[in-house]
């Protein structure tokens, strides 16, 4: 029996961060607690954040969760 493909997991951190007032990625992840690294590999879906990353993200932009982030079929 063939496992279900999960998909991958895309964003859209740069769209809301150019929507909320041009934010940098260094501004995001000053808000967020992480480096500006790891928001460079959010946005080129080189990285897959932890729930609580997730969270914190959305609730910086005000959106809910699925907002952001999307599973790529």
């Amino acid at each position: 029996m063939k496992k279900p493909d999960s998909g991958q997991l895309s964003n859209q951190i740069r769209r809301l961060r150019f929507v909320h007032t041009e934010m940098t990625q260094q501004d995001l992840a000053d808000r967020v607690g992480v480096t500006r690294q790891t928001i460079n590999a959010l946005e080129a879906d080189r990285y897959a954040p932890s729930l609580p990353l997730a969270f914190r993200i959305a609730r910086t932009f005000g959106v809910r969760v699925e907002d952001v982030f999307q599973i790529k079929e």
